[in-house]
């Protein structure tokens, strides 16, 4: 048996009496274990946000996504395209055309961000379950059809299906100083308003979906595009083809996956995340203050066993390893206790829905979580630090109130 482990336990789990020095112990292993908790579930809090945001962007955003490393468009060619699609494990690529224009619906009016896609946009089925009003369709024969935002719904106040008033799209033209006539300072094309989606505020209250074809004409971009989106096999690895067309491609074009899309947002989350993490960490340490307090006057309570073994042969390192194993007990005790605790209460919120997001117009009705083991282990590595830190001084005390005994 492993002695000074043996003998730590003695100290902790004494049943003949419970003085000062074991509620002390028990208080701090209390708040390890709630301070644990606590920390697991504001982890998996942001765990969840950053689930929710990828799946609200995965409905809006492409697998994959070609753009220019300069400029904001692109020449393209049917061989072009051809050499994409040639890549094994691609299933549809997308021609795209974005830019802002004006809109007007009857008396109302705004500006918003026009989304050219060329007919097969329909085939990735990105948006299918976002539909909440009239037909996902983009072209019904020689008539176009706009897919709008909810918001832009609202800001119009337009109803789809109504033919009696189509949407009027005007665009700035790029001309130069000293044009007179009005006419040529901006395009002008009507189109009807075949469906509404819903899927996060930002798309919603600013995106508008036309035919490749209707935004060519408006924008008079010919065989230029912003962007190409792809969308890949089900069987496909993402990250293969990702670097199949990097390497096909080459520099002049950015090759960019769904996370690729929002870097910036994504790594802000995570920062924001490994400050809450250090924050509370920090609150870990504060909180195991009491640990330090505890084994410090066990330390002095027990002179009279730590003699006694010193005469019977102990060494310092005997002696400082009971008192290590002591703060292990309390520390690491604590934190067993808090990560259950924290994984259930993980739990509950996943299952039962304990706290509500308290907005009628959110996404989800009660925040949602996401338990990931890398979050115990980070949990449990840096308790086990401060469990060192915090017991590692009243060790050294202890061995020096045995030699002090000794003479």
């Amino acid at each position: 048996m492993n002695l000074p482990f043996f003998i730590a336990r003695k100290y902790f789990f004494s049943g003949k009496k419970r003085n000062f020095i074991n509620v002390i112990s028990i208080i701090s292993m209390a708040i390890v274990a709630i301070c644990t908790a606590a920390l697991i579930v504001v982890l998996s809090v942001f765990n969840g946000l950053e689930g929710l945001l990828r799946s609200m962007y995965n409905s809006f955003d492409p697998e994959l996504k070609i753009e220019a490393t300069r400029g904001k468009t692109f020449e393209v060619t049917e061989d072009f395209l051809n050499e994409i699609k040639a890549i094994e494990g691609i299933e549809v690529v997308t021609e795209v055309i974005e830019d802002y224009a004006y809109v007007r619906y009857r008396e109302a009016n705004m500006v918003v961000t026009i989304k050219g896609v060329s007919d097969n946009f329909i085939d990735q089925h990105r948006i299918d379950n976002s539909i909440i009003a009239g037909d996902l369709k983009l072209k019904d024969g020689l008539i176009n059809y706009a897919i709008i935002g909810q918001g832009v719904q609202y800001t119009l106040s337009i109803v789809p299906g109504n033919d009696l008033y189509p949407l009027q799209v005007h665009y700035t033209k790029d001309v130069k100083p000293g044009q007179l006539d009005i006419s040529k300072l901006y395009s002008k094309k009507n189109i009807l308003v075949g469906s509404v989606f819903a899927i996060e505020k930002n798309y919603d209250e600013n995106y508008i979906f036309v035919p490749l074809s209707f935004a060519q004409e408006l924008l008079d971009y010919q065989n230029k595009r912003t962007s190409l989106e792809i969308k890949v096999a089900n069987d496909a690895n993402i990250s293969q083809i990702q670097q199949q067309l990097k390497e096909t491609l080459g520099a002049e074009f950015k090759v960019l996956n769904n996370d690729e899309q929002h870097a910036d947002l994504f790594k802000l989350l995570n920062l924001e995340k490994l400050f809450v993490f250090i924050a509370f960490s920090f609150i870990l340490l504060v909180g195991s203050i009491n640990i330090f307090f505890s084994l410090s006057m066990l330390a002095i309570d027990k002179k009279k066993d730590i003699s006694i073994l010193y005469s019977m042969g102990a060494t310092n390192t005997l002696v400082r390893k009971i008192f290590l194993y002591e703060g292990a007990i309390i520390s690491l005790g604590g934190a067993f206790i808090g990560l259950i605790l924290g994984g259930f209460i993980c739990w509950l919120q996943q299952n039962f829905g304990l706290v509500s997001m308290g907005m009628e117009t959110s996404l989800l009705e009660n925040y949602p979580v996401q338990l990931q083991p890398l979050d115990f282990v980070y949990t449990f590595v840096s308790l086990v630090l401060i469990t060192l830190l915090i017991s590692y001084r009243p060790a050294i005390i202890a061995t020096r109130y045995g030699a002090v005994n000794q003479l």
